[in-house]
Protein backbone atom coordinates (compact mmCIF):
# COMPACT_ATOMS: atom_id res chain seq x y z
CA UNK A 1 0.00 0.00 0.00
CA UNK A 2 1.79 3.45 -0.91
CA UNK A 3 0.65 6.57 0.77
CA UNK A 4 -1.88 7.76 -2.07
CA UNK A 5 -3.81 4.38 -1.59
CA UNK A 6 -3.67 5.11 2.39
CA UNK A 7 -5.08 8.17 2.03
CA UNK A 8 -7.90 6.87 0.09
CA UNK A 9 -8.54 4.11 2.67
CA UNK A 10 -8.30 6.61 5.71
CA UNK A 11 -10.77 9.09 4.16
CA UNK A 12 -13.16 6.84 3.24
CA UNK A 13 -13.28 5.95 7.18
CA UNK A 14 -13.12 9.33 8.37
CA UNK A 15 -16.05 10.43 6.55
CA UNK A 16 -19.04 11.60 8.69
CA UNK A 17 -22.04 9.50 8.33
CA UNK A 18 -20.18 6.50 6.50
CA UNK A 19 -20.30 3.63 8.50
CA UNK A 20 -18.82 0.26 7.81
CA UNK A 21 -21.95 -1.26 5.95
CA UNK A 22 -22.28 2.12 3.81
CA UNK A 23 -18.63 1.69 3.28
CA UNK A 24 -18.52 -1.31 1.85
CA UNK A 25 -21.60 -0.98 0.10
CA UNK A 26 -19.20 1.92 -1.74
CA UNK A 27 -16.37 -0.46 -2.75
CA UNK A 28 -18.68 -2.95 -4.24
CA UNK A 29 -20.14 -0.47 -6.23
CA UNK A 30 -16.94 1.30 -7.42
CA UNK A 31 -13.99 0.04 -6.16
CA UNK A 32 -10.82 1.34 -4.39
CA UNK A 33 -11.60 4.37 -2.26
CA UNK A 34 -9.91 6.34 -5.02
CA UNK A 35 -12.93 5.56 -7.37
CA UNK A 36 -15.13 6.78 -4.75
CA UNK A 37 -14.17 10.27 -4.34
CA UNK A 38 -14.34 10.38 -8.49
CA UNK A 39 -17.86 9.74 -8.47
CA UNK A 40 -20.43 12.31 -9.62
CA UNK A 41 -23.12 12.60 -6.97
CA UNK A 42 -25.57 11.13 -8.87
CA UNK A 43 -23.78 7.82 -8.89
CA UNK A 44 -22.74 7.99 -5.43
CA UNK A 45 -26.08 8.13 -4.63
CA UNK A 46 -27.36 5.33 -6.28
CA UNK A 47 -25.33 3.57 -3.48
CA UNK A 48 -25.60 5.64 -0.43
CA UNK A 49 -27.85 8.30 0.97
CA UNK A 50 -27.58 12.03 -0.22
CA UNK A 51 -26.23 13.23 3.01
CA UNK A 52 -23.24 10.65 2.39
CA UNK A 53 -22.86 11.42 -0.79
CA UNK A 54 -22.49 14.82 -0.07
CA UNK A 55 -19.91 13.81 2.77
CA UNK A 56 -18.12 12.02 0.33
CA UNK A 57 -17.26 15.54 -1.56
CA UNK A 58 -15.18 16.81 0.74
CA UNK A 59 -12.27 15.93 2.27
CA UNK A 60 -12.32 15.69 6.03
CA UNK A 61 -9.97 18.43 7.90
CA UNK A 62 -8.09 15.95 9.78
CA UNK A 63 -7.09 14.29 7.50
CA UNK A 64 -3.83 15.53 5.98
CA UNK A 65 -2.72 15.48 9.62
CA UNK A 66 -3.42 12.09 10.26
CA UNK A 67 -1.93 10.16 6.67
CA UNK A 68 1.36 11.30 8.04
CA UNK A 69 0.87 10.31 11.50
CA UNK A 70 -0.34 7.05 9.96
CA UNK A 71 2.57 6.91 7.23
CA UNK A 72 5.37 7.55 9.69
CA UNK A 73 3.69 5.03 12.26
CA UNK A 74 3.83 2.33 9.50
CA UNK A 75 6.90 2.43 8.07
CA UNK A 76 8.48 2.97 11.21
CA UNK A 77 11.95 0.62 11.50
CA UNK A 78 14.08 1.90 14.34
CA UNK A 79 16.12 -0.70 16.32
CA UNK A 80 13.63 -2.08 19.21
CA UNK A 81 10.80 -0.61 17.19
CA UNK A 82 7.65 -3.39 17.11
CA UNK A 83 6.75 -4.55 13.76
CA UNK A 84 3.37 -2.73 12.00
CA UNK A 85 0.78 -3.40 9.17
CA UNK A 86 -2.23 -1.91 8.03
CA UNK A 87 -4.63 -4.29 6.28
CA UNK A 88 -7.78 -3.09 4.33
CA UNK A 89 -10.95 -4.97 3.52
CA UNK A 90 -10.12 -7.20 0.20
CA UNK A 91 -6.13 -7.51 0.81
CA UNK A 92 -5.25 -10.93 0.25
CA UNK A 93 -3.60 -10.81 3.84
CA UNK A 94 -6.86 -9.93 5.56
CA UNK A 95 -7.90 -12.65 8.26
CA UNK A 96 -10.73 -14.98 6.42
CA UNK A 97 -12.33 -15.58 9.96
CA UNK A 98 -13.27 -11.85 10.34
CA UNK A 99 -13.92 -11.75 6.70
CA UNK A 100 -16.82 -14.13 7.27
CA UNK A 101 -18.78 -11.87 10.29
CA UNK A 102 -21.89 -9.73 9.94
CA UNK A 103 -19.48 -6.20 10.42
CA UNK A 104 -15.85 -6.65 9.35
CA UNK A 105 -13.48 -3.25 9.73
CA UNK A 106 -12.73 -1.73 7.19
CA UNK A 107 -9.43 -1.40 8.43
CA UNK A 108 -7.19 -3.18 11.16
CA UNK A 109 -3.86 -1.76 12.22
CA UNK A 110 -1.72 -4.43 13.31
CA UNK A 111 1.49 -3.80 16.02
CA UNK A 112 3.73 -6.84 17.07
CA UNK A 113 5.10 -10.21 16.30
CA UNK A 114 8.37 -9.06 17.29
CA UNK A 115 10.85 -5.83 17.23
CA UNK A 116 13.21 -4.38 14.58
CA UNK A 117 16.41 -5.08 15.46
CA UNK A 118 16.25 -7.80 18.21
CA UNK A 119 17.18 -11.52 18.01
CA UNK A 120 13.68 -11.94 17.27
CA UNK A 121 12.55 -9.62 14.62
CA UNK A 122 13.17 -10.09 11.27
CA UNK A 123 16.39 -8.74 8.99
CA UNK A 124 16.90 -5.15 8.95
CA UNK A 125 16.84 -4.04 5.05
CA UNK A 126 13.91 -4.34 2.93
CA UNK A 127 10.78 -2.66 2.16
CA UNK A 128 8.96 -1.94 5.64
CA UNK A 129 5.33 -3.21 3.98
CA UNK A 130 7.36 -6.61 2.93
CA UNK A 131 8.88 -7.35 6.50
CA UNK A 132 5.40 -6.32 8.29
CA UNK A 133 3.31 -8.36 6.03
CA UNK A 134 3.29 -11.70 7.48
CA UNK A 135 1.72 -10.41 10.86
CA UNK A 136 -1.80 -10.57 9.08
CA UNK A 137 -0.76 -13.83 7.81
CA UNK A 138 0.64 -15.21 11.27
CA UNK A 139 -3.20 -14.41 12.62
CA UNK A 140 -4.70 -16.66 9.96
CA UNK A 141 -2.13 -19.30 10.59
CA UNK A 142 -3.69 -18.97 14.01
CA UNK A 143 -7.20 -18.93 13.36
CA UNK A 144 -7.93 -22.52 14.21
CA UNK A 145 -5.55 -23.19 17.24
CA UNK A 146 -7.05 -19.59 18.78
CA UNK A 147 -9.27 -19.01 22.00
CA UNK A 148 -11.08 -16.09 23.35
CA UNK A 149 -10.39 -15.65 27.22
CA UNK A 150 -12.76 -12.62 28.60
CA UNK A 151 -14.36 -11.91 31.89
CA UNK A 152 -14.94 -9.50 34.86
CA UNK A 153 -12.86 -6.24 34.91
CA UNK A 154 -12.68 -6.53 38.87
CA UNK A 155 -12.24 -10.24 39.42
CA UNK A 156 -12.22 -12.35 42.63
CA UNK A 157 -8.45 -13.16 43.40
CA UNK A 158 -9.50 -16.86 42.41
CA UNK A 159 -10.93 -15.99 39.13
CA UNK A 160 -7.61 -13.67 38.06
CA UNK A 161 -5.91 -16.80 39.36
CA UNK A 162 -7.19 -18.95 36.94
CA UNK A 163 -7.45 -16.74 34.61
CA UNK A 164 -3.95 -16.61 34.23
CA UNK A 165 -3.24 -20.59 35.10
CA UNK A 166 -5.64 -21.53 32.34
CA UNK A 167 -4.11 -19.43 30.05
CA UNK A 168 -0.69 -20.74 30.89
CA UNK A 169 -1.82 -24.01 30.03
CA UNK A 170 -3.34 -23.24 27.05
CA UNK A 171 -0.45 -21.48 25.94
CA UNK A 172 2.00 -24.70 26.82
CA UNK A 173 -0.62 -26.77 24.58
CA UNK A 174 0.14 -24.43 21.58
CA UNK A 175 -2.77 -22.58 21.83
CA UNK A 176 -2.93 -18.78 20.85
CA UNK A 177 -5.14 -16.84 24.09
CA UNK A 178 -7.08 -13.93 22.46
CA UNK A 179 -8.21 -10.88 24.62
CA UNK A 180 -8.86 -7.64 25.39
CA UNK A 181 -6.10 -5.71 27.13
CA UNK A 182 -8.44 -4.65 29.96
CA UNK A 183 -7.74 -4.69 33.69
CA UNK A 184 -9.03 -8.29 35.30
CA UNK A 185 -9.46 -11.27 33.54
CA UNK A 186 -8.11 -9.50 30.66
CA UNK A 187 -4.64 -8.79 31.51
CA UNK A 188 -4.46 -12.29 33.59
CA UNK A 189 -5.39 -14.40 30.65
CA UNK A 190 -2.31 -12.34 29.07
CA UNK A 191 0.18 -13.06 31.43
CA UNK A 192 -0.56 -16.36 32.01
CA UNK A 193 -0.33 -17.22 27.89
CA UNK A 194 3.42 -15.22 28.15
CA UNK A 195 4.31 -17.24 30.95
CA UNK A 196 3.67 -20.53 29.31
CA UNK A 197 5.10 -19.64 25.83
CA UNK A 198 8.07 -21.01 24.81
CA UNK A 199 10.92 -18.20 24.05
CA UNK A 200 11.76 -19.92 21.11
CA UNK A 201 8.18 -20.50 19.54
CA UNK A 202 7.49 -19.01 16.38
CA UNK A 203 3.39 -19.10 17.39
CA UNK A 204 1.86 -16.36 18.47
CA UNK A 205 1.45 -16.38 22.73
CA UNK A 206 -1.37 -14.10 22.66
CA UNK A 207 -3.69 -11.34 20.84
CA UNK A 208 -5.33 -7.99 22.51
CA UNK A 209 -7.80 -6.72 20.19
CA UNK A 210 -7.94 -2.89 21.98
CA UNK A 211 -10.38 -0.01 21.75
CA UNK A 212 -7.78 2.56 20.92
CA UNK A 213 -5.64 3.34 18.31
CA UNK A 214 -2.44 1.38 18.62
CA UNK A 215 -0.24 4.46 19.26
CA UNK A 216 -1.68 4.46 22.88
CA UNK A 217 -2.14 2.01 25.63
CA UNK A 218 -5.56 1.50 27.14
CA UNK A 219 -5.05 1.08 30.35
CA UNK A 220 -2.52 2.49 31.14
CA UNK A 221 -1.34 -0.07 34.05
CA UNK A 222 -1.11 -2.71 31.09
CA UNK A 223 1.97 -0.16 29.30
CA UNK A 224 4.43 -3.18 30.32
CA UNK A 225 2.11 -5.88 29.18
CA UNK A 226 1.61 -4.31 25.57
CA UNK A 227 5.24 -4.23 25.13
CA UNK A 228 5.88 -7.82 25.77
CA UNK A 229 2.58 -8.36 24.05
CA UNK A 230 4.30 -6.93 20.80
CA UNK A 231 7.31 -9.29 21.55
CA UNK A 232 5.33 -12.28 21.57
CA UNK A 233 2.40 -11.85 19.80
CA UNK A 234 0.53 -9.35 17.82
CA UNK A 235 -1.63 -6.08 19.24
CA UNK A 236 -4.71 -5.28 17.10
CA UNK A 237 -7.44 -2.55 16.66
CA UNK A 238 -9.54 -1.13 13.75
CA UNK A 239 -9.45 2.35 15.05
CA UNK A 240 -7.30 5.26 13.41
CA UNK A 241 -4.12 6.17 15.45
CA UNK A 242 -4.96 8.73 18.13
CA UNK A 243 -8.67 7.27 18.90
CA UNK A 244 -8.89 7.54 23.01
CA UNK A 245 -10.66 5.20 25.18
CA UNK A 246 -14.11 5.84 23.74
CA UNK A 247 -16.85 3.55 26.33
CA UNK A 248 -18.78 2.79 22.90
CA UNK A 249 -15.49 1.27 21.56
CA UNK A 250 -15.12 -1.44 23.82
CA UNK A 251 -18.44 -3.31 23.06
CA UNK A 252 -18.06 -3.18 18.94
CA UNK A 253 -14.51 -4.51 19.54
CA UNK A 254 -15.78 -7.68 21.58
CA UNK A 255 -17.07 -9.05 17.63
CA UNK A 256 -13.47 -9.18 16.98
CA UNK A 257 -12.22 -11.22 19.90
CA UNK A 258 -14.92 -13.64 18.90
CA UNK A 259 -14.09 -13.46 15.70
CA UNK A 260 -10.40 -14.35 15.62
CA UNK A 261 -11.11 -17.66 18.13
CA UNK A 262 -12.60 -20.69 17.71
CA UNK A 263 -14.31 -20.32 20.66
CA UNK A 264 -14.57 -17.87 24.25
CA UNK A 265 -13.81 -19.14 27.64
CA UNK A 266 -15.50 -17.12 30.11
CA UNK A 267 -14.08 -17.58 33.12
CA UNK A 268 -15.57 -15.02 35.59
CA UNK A 269 -18.22 -12.21 34.55
CA UNK A 270 -21.48 -10.82 36.50
CA UNK A 271 -25.12 -10.40 35.07
CA UNK A 272 -24.37 -7.69 33.17
CA UNK A 273 -20.81 -7.95 32.26
CA UNK A 274 -19.23 -6.81 28.45
CA UNK A 275 -18.16 -10.52 28.59
CA UNK A 276 -21.80 -12.01 27.57
CA UNK A 277 -21.54 -9.79 24.90
CA UNK A 278 -18.15 -11.63 23.52
CA UNK A 279 -20.06 -14.94 24.15
CA UNK A 280 -22.84 -14.04 22.78
CA UNK A 281 -20.95 -13.16 19.52
CA UNK A 282 -19.19 -16.67 19.57
CA UNK A 283 -22.52 -18.31 19.52
CA UNK A 284 -24.01 -16.02 16.44
CA UNK A 285 -20.76 -16.93 14.94
CA UNK A 286 -21.45 -20.79 15.54
CA UNK A 287 -18.86 -21.45 17.87
CA UNK A 288 -18.42 -22.45 20.92
CA UNK A 289 -18.88 -21.21 24.24
CA UNK A 290 -17.35 -22.28 27.99
CA UNK A 291 -17.43 -20.75 31.24
CA UNK A 292 -15.78 -21.76 34.28
CA UNK A 293 -18.38 -21.90 37.42
CA UNK A 294 -17.65 -19.92 40.55
CA UNK A 295 -19.46 -19.77 44.49
CA UNK A 296 -23.17 -19.60 44.19
CA UNK A 297 -22.82 -16.48 46.59
CA UNK A 298 -20.29 -14.26 44.13
CA UNK A 299 -22.27 -11.61 41.88
CA UNK A 300 -18.96 -12.10 40.05
CA UNK A 301 -20.08 -15.83 38.79
CA UNK A 302 -23.69 -14.98 37.71
CA UNK A 303 -22.96 -14.89 34.37
CA UNK A 304 -20.99 -17.41 34.43
CA UNK A 305 -23.91 -19.47 35.90
CA UNK A 306 -25.85 -17.91 33.36
CA UNK A 307 -24.01 -19.19 30.42
CA UNK A 308 -23.71 -22.86 31.80
CA UNK A 309 -27.56 -22.65 31.55
CA UNK A 310 -28.26 -21.83 28.61
CA UNK A 311 -25.64 -24.18 27.08
CA UNK A 312 -21.93 -23.34 27.29
CA UNK A 313 -19.68 -26.03 28.24
CA UNK A 314 -18.72 -26.02 31.94
CA UNK A 315 -14.89 -26.05 32.49
CA UNK A 316 -13.44 -26.96 35.52
CA UNK A 317 -9.34 -27.46 33.94
CA UNK A 318 -8.16 -26.26 30.66
CA UNK A 319 -8.35 -30.21 29.48
CA UNK A 320 -11.65 -29.57 29.44
CA UNK A 321 -11.36 -27.13 26.30
CA UNK A 322 -8.39 -28.30 25.05
CA UNK A 323 -10.49 -32.12 24.63
CA UNK A 324 -13.72 -29.97 23.35
CA UNK A 325 -11.29 -28.55 20.95
CA UNK A 326 -10.23 -31.97 20.28
CA UNK A 327 -6.45 -30.69 20.98
CA UNK A 328 -3.72 -33.14 22.65
CA UNK A 329 -1.60 -31.21 24.72
CA UNK A 330 1.38 -33.34 24.35
CA UNK A 331 1.30 -32.08 20.76
CA UNK A 332 1.76 -28.27 21.96
CA UNK A 333 4.47 -26.65 19.47
CA UNK A 334 5.54 -25.21 22.67
CA UNK A 335 7.12 -28.18 24.43
CA UNK A 336 4.67 -31.62 25.63
CA UNK A 337 2.81 -31.18 29.41
CA UNK A 338 5.01 -32.58 32.02
CA UNK A 339 3.47 -34.04 35.06
CA UNK A 340 4.00 -31.18 37.60
CA UNK A 341 2.95 -28.57 35.15
CA UNK A 342 0.96 -25.90 36.28
CA UNK A 343 -2.04 -26.79 34.41
CA UNK A 344 -2.05 -30.47 35.57
CA UNK A 345 -5.18 -29.63 38.33
CA UNK A 346 -6.79 -26.50 38.65
CA UNK A 347 -8.45 -27.97 41.65
CA UNK A 348 -5.64 -29.72 43.15
CA UNK A 349 -4.86 -28.84 46.70
CA UNK A 350 -2.22 -26.59 47.15
CA UNK A 351 0.37 -26.35 50.09
CA UNK A 352 -0.57 -28.52 53.12
CA UNK A 353 -3.63 -28.75 53.77
CA UNK A 354 -4.55 -27.51 57.28
CA UNK A 355 -7.50 -27.94 59.13
CA UNK A 356 -7.72 -24.04 58.80
CA UNK A 357 -7.90 -24.72 55.01
CA UNK A 358 -10.22 -27.03 54.95
CA UNK A 359 -12.33 -24.61 57.22
CA UNK A 360 -11.87 -21.82 54.90
CA UNK A 361 -13.45 -24.27 51.79
CA UNK A 362 -13.53 -22.22 48.75
CA UNK A 363 -16.29 -19.40 49.52
CA UNK A 364 -15.47 -15.84 51.30
CA UNK A 365 -15.77 -16.36 54.94
CA UNK A 366 -15.76 -14.15 58.31
CA UNK A 367 -13.34 -14.27 60.82
CA UNK A 368 -16.13 -15.62 63.27
CA UNK A 369 -17.05 -17.96 60.74
CA UNK A 370 -13.82 -19.52 60.55
CA UNK A 371 -13.67 -19.97 64.71
CA UNK A 372 -16.43 -21.50 64.67
CA UNK A 373 -15.47 -24.40 62.06
CA UNK A 374 -11.49 -24.26 63.46
CA UNK A 375 -12.27 -24.19 66.82
CA UNK A 376 -8.93 -21.60 67.31
CA UNK A 377 -8.61 -18.75 69.07
CA UNK A 378 -8.58 -15.21 67.92
CA UNK A 379 -4.85 -14.63 68.26
CA UNK A 380 -3.71 -18.45 66.79
CA UNK A 381 -6.24 -18.18 63.79
CA UNK A 382 -5.11 -14.58 62.76
CA UNK A 383 -1.58 -15.71 63.17
CA UNK A 384 -2.43 -18.94 60.68
CA UNK A 385 -4.40 -16.40 58.27
CA UNK A 386 -1.16 -14.44 57.73
CA UNK A 387 0.82 -17.55 57.61
CA UNK A 388 -1.25 -18.59 54.56
CA UNK A 389 -1.58 -14.92 53.36
CA UNK A 390 2.37 -14.80 52.78
CA UNK A 391 2.32 -18.04 51.58
CA UNK A 392 -0.20 -16.83 48.58
CA UNK A 393 -2.82 -19.46 49.58
CA UNK A 394 -5.25 -17.37 51.25
CA UNK A 395 -6.36 -13.70 50.56
CA UNK A 396 -7.90 -11.05 52.54
CA UNK A 397 -10.92 -9.20 51.53
CA UNK A 398 -12.91 -6.23 51.60
CA UNK A 399 -15.30 -6.43 54.25
CA UNK A 400 -13.14 -8.57 57.13
CA UNK A 401 -13.71 -11.51 54.59
CA UNK A 402 -11.11 -14.38 53.73
CA UNK A 403 -10.97 -16.46 50.54
CA UNK A 404 -8.63 -19.69 49.92
CA UNK A 405 -6.84 -19.22 46.56
CA UNK A 406 -6.77 -22.45 44.39
CA UNK A 407 -2.89 -22.74 42.62
CA UNK A 408 -2.14 -25.54 40.55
Amino acid sequence: MDRDELGGWLRLSLTRGVGNDSARKLLAAFGLPASIFGQPLAALQQAVSTAQSNALREEPVELAPLLETTWTWLNDRSRGAPRRQIVVLGDSDYPPSLLTMEDPPLMLYLLGAGFFGSNSALPEEGPAQATTKSIANMLSDRALLSLAMVGSRNPTPQGAANARQFAKAFAQAGLTVVSGLALGIDGAAHEGALDGHASNSPDLATVAVVGTGLDRVYPKAHRDLAHRIAQHGVLLSEYPLGTPPLTANFPKRNRLIAGLSQGTLVVEAAMKSGSLITARLTVEQGKEVFAIPGSIHSTQSRGCHSLIKQGAKLVESAMDVLEEMKLDPSQGTNRPRQADDDDTDIDAPSGTNTPLLKGLGFDPVSLDALQARTGLDTASLQAELMTLELDGLVTRLPGGLFQRLITA
